[in-house]
């Protein structure tokens, strides 16, 4: 009966679902465009500096963000759905371990990214694609910013872990001190002082020092929850559920990360082939994903504003607010969507130019990129929304599914064989071609969830 009375007083199970969702998704979108402003301000100092070769550099290190992120949505998306999921039944004990042990596995797997980082950083770099003119730049790069890799991945993680504490607001606060902090010292650094590629490393890292202590210090003092010692003590029970719950997001940054790295690989392949050259695809590229990392910052933050809301009510049993929930975000990331796609159509060049200068060669395939590999961008919200969707209702291996679909089954196939038979701009065209089919598969998933007898009751 207490359990059922705390349900009933909770706000996720009776404030307006519209309201619920702006409350929790403005401040996750803020959150998530601070953490892309990391690598557009890096982006934009190190292009009107050191120039094309530094922007290719930033393209080299980027699968390794993209792993700190990884591990952030692991066990930051797991265990607030798992955490969430818990409170909902009423569970809070077992709720609070979920979150001790999503805390402490994130900061060790930081230390440990780091420390692969520091010992294997030469073979690491030639890995990821980088060409003997750029190594250099990426190695310095790297060197520095994988120092900041555990608190990156505290701050993006903990976020999601202190919006499932019902303190969203706190969350895009912590994300934009660190942010800002980054942006005036990037600026000191880079412009000022002339540190070149080490001075924006060393930026961005401190920005993370200060982003993640705040993420440490609002966990050791929640707000609906007393986060104890023996919470953090790792449980294989806590631990498995978190991983199981954080599989989908995480797969889909891995998979992401895969794909940069073969990415990374064909342009420098088929850029030598053509015109182009070695290092104009692979600076276009980088940028490019940055810029569109921009806009999936806000798909992004409404999956995770929906998370919250969806797992409290379906634990709670309370469906028709589960369906309710995802169409608003869909209808939401749809408008978004849209506007993206008029902007990458229209305006290329505008966007490119705003990352240094470059020759007639290099805003050419620029402006190719934009509109060739992004053309479905007005689709791309479908995926990301719904695979969350799956995940926040204790689905993992739906969810799973659903992020691996884009960039593992269509995109990285896509990558390795058009350029076989159209060269580099084979690669351009992989990218509309897994977007579309994601999207559809995407669609015809939720559907098929949502025809089910439970989602009809009233």
């Amino acid at each position: 009966m207490e359990k059922q009375k705390k349900n009933q007083e909770n706000p996720l199970g009776t404030l307006p679902v519209n309201q619920l969702l702006k409350q929790f998704a403005v401040p996750s979108i803020i959150a998530m465009l601070v953490s892309a402003l990391y690598n557009i301000v890096d982006q934009f100092f190190i292009g009107n500096s050191v120039g094309e070769l530094g922007n290719a550099a930033t393209n080299i290190a980027f699968p390794l963000t993209t792993s700190c992120i990884a591990i952030a949505l692991l066990f930051g998306i797991g265990g607030a759905s798992a955490f969430n999921l818990a409170m909902g039944h009423g569970d809070e004990e077992e709720a609070v371990h979920y979150m001790g042990n999503a805390a402490i596995s994130m900061f060790g797997c930081g230390v440990f990214l780091c420390l692969i980082c520091q010992v294997f950083l030469e073979p690491m770099v030639y890995f990821f694609g980088a060409p003997e003119n750029i190594a250099g730049y990426a190695k310095t790069y790297i060197r520095i910013t994988s120092i900041g890799f555990p608190f990156l991945i505290m701050s993006s993680g903990g976020g999601h872990l202190i919006r499932a504490d019902g303190s969203p607001k706190m969350s895009m606060i912590c994300n934009l001190i660190g942010a800002i902090i980054n942006t005036i010292l990037d600026a000191m650094f880079v412009f000022v002082l002339h540190m070149g590629m080490a001075g924006a490393a060393l930026a961005t890292i401190i920005g993370q020092f200060v982003s993640g202590g705040i993420a440490l210090r609002y966990l050791c003092h929640c707000k609906t929850v007393t986060l104890k010692r023996s919470h953090l003590k790792p449980h294989k029970k806590y631990i498995s559920r978190i991983m199981s719950l954080g599989g989908a997001p995480c797969s889909n940054q891995l998979a992401m990360m895969i794909v940069q790295i073969v990415m990374n690989k064909s342009l420098t392949y088929y850029g030598n082939l053509s015109s182009f050259g070695e290092s104009i695809p692979l600076a276009c590229a980088g940028i490019i994903t940055k810029v569109n990392q921009v806009f999936f910052s806000f798909i992004i933050g409404i999956s995770q504003g929906l998370q919250p809301i969806v797992s409290f009510n379906y634990g709670a049993g309370k469906y028709d607010r589960v369906k309710s929930a995802y169409f608003k975000a869909a209808t939401y990331g749809c408008i978004l969507s849209i506007g993206a796609f008029a902007l990458f159509q229209i305006f290329p060049r505008n966007i490119i130019s705003l990352f240094g200068n470059g020759s007639e060669e290099y805003y050419a395939f620029a402006e190719s990129y934009f509109r060739i590999f992004l053309f479905f961008t007005f689709l791309n919200f479908i995926q990301p929304i719904t695979s969350n969707c799956f995940t926040a209702i204790g689905k993992p291996k739906k969810g799973m599914f659903l992020s691996l679909t884009r960039q593992i089954l269509f995109l990285l196939p896509l990558i390795l064989i058009l350029p076989l038979l159209i060269g580099i701009n084979g690669i351009l065209y992989a990218g509309p071609v897994a977007d579309c089919t994601a999207g559809v598969i995407g669609l015809i998933m939720i559907a098929k969830e949502f025809g089910k007898e439970q989602y009809r009751k009233r």
